[in-house]
Order: structure tokens, then C-alpha cells, then sequence
């Protein structure tokens, strides 16, 4: 009977142990709202790997930044903190300035070109990252980015002394480069920081604009199609390899296919956010041709910069790139 009872605890046992490795739960914080096009494309990615995983790894995804803040993501998974994170690889250039290779104006402005930049760039990145036990799953542009301001734009001049919102090192030095007060602000801050006076100017995305509302605190958006920054999926080395083969394999499978969706959606969207933009009373609109020709020689002042910065691997990337 003693026996009987020691193998039906051992087989119990067994089983909890098993149900316990076979299912996995992995939180994933990222810095934007549900209704953003990024959060859209990793809850789909969490759902697809569950489904396809048979529920033995479930992503629980936080939007909004309400798990852990922008800035701390990168590192948070590095430590394991959380296993998987979504940032803007650019908010990273402090640490080193090759994180950057996105965000100098007007050097990949468009999709074609943005994509054979993370070509160029992608190595150098990951090689980074994968110091540091990081892998990267999936990496997803931005529509182009604009600039907002309360009145209209026909200089840099008009910029001079403005409170300027950024995200990250470049956009800083953009506004630097412009003559405006650069305020980092971070996305579920932007309404309240315009009404409240902290800024009243930013460089960002039709995608932010729709997201936070801009017609409830600016006027206009000249559409610079400065460049397209990107958001990068990434894991905890350590945790993925505890995955089985199987496993990982779909996983990176899925995130490839995530990345396919959200490029595609990200494009999709763009002219869609300045319509819902201008039927709310933005007034949207080129930039004339002398703001054009100051922004891109600022462009150009930038990406000497960021070489001067980041090294013999930035100028290996441009060189690529060219």
C-alpha cells in the first residue's frame, strides 16, 4: 500500500513538475498605448506564439509604459527583470551612439531606404546587444517623422527659444541644431506637457499625433518625412535558450512574420494618420523650400556627427548603405 501510495505521489509530482516546465509566462512591457500600431503588432505576435506553442509560452504584453518605463525596458531585460521588451532602439544612444543609426534627418527617409539602413546596421547592433545577453527578435519602423508646432513653420527660425519635445540623443541635438530647448518627454506625457506649456513643439510620427491626440493642443504638422525610427523586440538571452529547440524556433519564426506585419502596417497606416489628423483641423503641409533646404543641411551636419561618435562602424554601415 506504502508503495502504491509513494508511486502515485512520485507520478503526481511528475505531473506538476511537467505542467510547471512546459508552460512558460513571459511579461512584456513597451512604452505605448493598445491602440498604437506597434502594441497591436506584439499582442498579435504574444497570441501567435501561444496559439502556435500550444499555451507552453504566453507573453503577457503591458502597454502604455505601465509595467516599467521607456527608458529602463532595455535594461530590465538585460537583467532579467522582465524576459522581453519593446523600445526605440535610439533611446539607447547615450549608452552607445551606433543605437542611433535611425535617427539622422533625412538620410533614409522614405520605407525603401529605411529598410536597406537596418540592413547595413542590423549587425552592428545585434553584436552590441548580444553582449550584453540580449537577442533581437523583430525590428519595426515608424512612419516618417514631422514636426508639430502651435503656429506655422516657415524657418528654422520660427524655432528659435521653442520648448522642444524629444525622445531620444538626435532628436535633442535636432532641436539644438534649430535653436529650440530641447525637453525630453515621454509618450504618455506629450498631451499634458503641451497644455501645460513644458513644450510647444515636437518632431514625431502621424502614428503619435492620432495616438495623443494633437489637435487638442496644436495647430500644425509639416509633414519633413525626417526619418523612421525604430522599435526593436528584444529577449533575455538567458531566457530564450531555456526554451526547447522546438520552441525557439517558432518563436523566431513568428517574430519574423511580426516584423513582415508591422513594416507593412506601419506604411499602411502613414497617410492614413495625417487624414485623421486633418479632418480633426490640423493643418497639414509640406515643408516650403526654404525650411526643406535648412533641415536637410542640418541633416547633413548630424550624420558627420553621429560618425564622428560612433566610429569606424558607422562609417561601415554608411558605407554599405551608399
Amino acid at each position: 500500500m506504502k508503495l502504491k501510495q509513494s508511486l502515485f505521489a512520485a507520478l503526481i509530482a511528475g505531473v506538476a513538475f511537467g505542467t510547471a516546465q512546459a508552460q512558460t509566462k513571459w511579461d512584456m512591457p513597451t512604452p505605448y498605448p493598445d491602440s498604437n500600431f506597434h502594441t497591436k503588432n506584439v499582442k498579435q505576435f504574444a497570441a501567435d506564439v501561444k496559439a502556435a506553442s500550444g499555451g507552453k509560452l504566453e507573453i503577457v504584453v503591458h502597454s502604455n509604459a505601465s509595467l516599467i518605463k521607456h527608458p529602463e525596458i532595455k535594461r530590465a531585460v538585460q537583467t532579467g527583470q522582465v524576459n522581453i521588451g519593446q523600445i526605440l532602439i535610439s533611446v539607447l544612444a547615450n549608452e552607445n551612439a551606433i543605437f542611433a543609426f535611425d535617427s539622422n534627418p533625412f538620410l533614409a527617409p522614405n520605407y525603401a531606404q529605411a529598410k536597406k539602413l537596418l540592413h547595413a546596421a542590423r549587425p552592428y547592433v545585434e553584436k552590441r546587444l548580444d553582449a550584453q545577453g540580449i537577442k533581437v527578435l523583430m525590428a519595426v519602423p515608424w512612419p516618417p517623422q514631422g514636426l508639430y508646432t502651435k503656429k506655422p513653420l516657415n524657418s528654422t527660425s520660427d524655432l528659435k527659444g521653442v520648448k522642444f519635445r524629444t525622445y531620444n540623443p538626435n532628436t535633442s541635438e535636432f532641436a539644438k541644431q534649430m535653436g529650440a530647448i530641447p525637453t525630453t518627454v515621454q509618450v504618455p506625457e506629450i498631451p499634458q506637457a503641451f497644455l501645460t506649456g513644458l513644450v510647444d513643439a515636437m518632431i514625431t510620427s502621424g502614428a503619435t499625433g492620432v495616438d495623443t491626440q494633437a489637435w487638442d493642443y496644436l495647430k500644425y504638422y509639416t509633414d519633413t518625412e525626417a526619418f523612421l525610427p525604430f522599435n526593436f523586440v528584444l529577449v533575455n538571452k538567458a531566457a530564450f535558450a531555456k526554451l526547447d529547440p522546438a520552441l525557439q524556433k517558432q518563436v523566431v519564426d513568428i517574430a519574423a512574420k511580426a516584423e513582415a506585419q508591422g513594416w507593412a502596417a506601419s506604411a499602411e497606416n502613414n497617410e492614413g494618420y495625417k487624414k485623421t489628423m486633418a479632418s480633426h483641423g490640423i493643418i497639414v503641409k509640406k515643408p516650403n523650400a526654404k525650411l526643406a533646404a535648412e533641415l536637410s543641411a542640418i541633416g547633413k551636419i548630424m550624420a558627420k556627427q553621429w560618425v564622428e561618435k560612433a566610429g569606424p562602424d558607422a562609417q561601415a554601415i554608411l558605407n554599405e548603405f551608399n
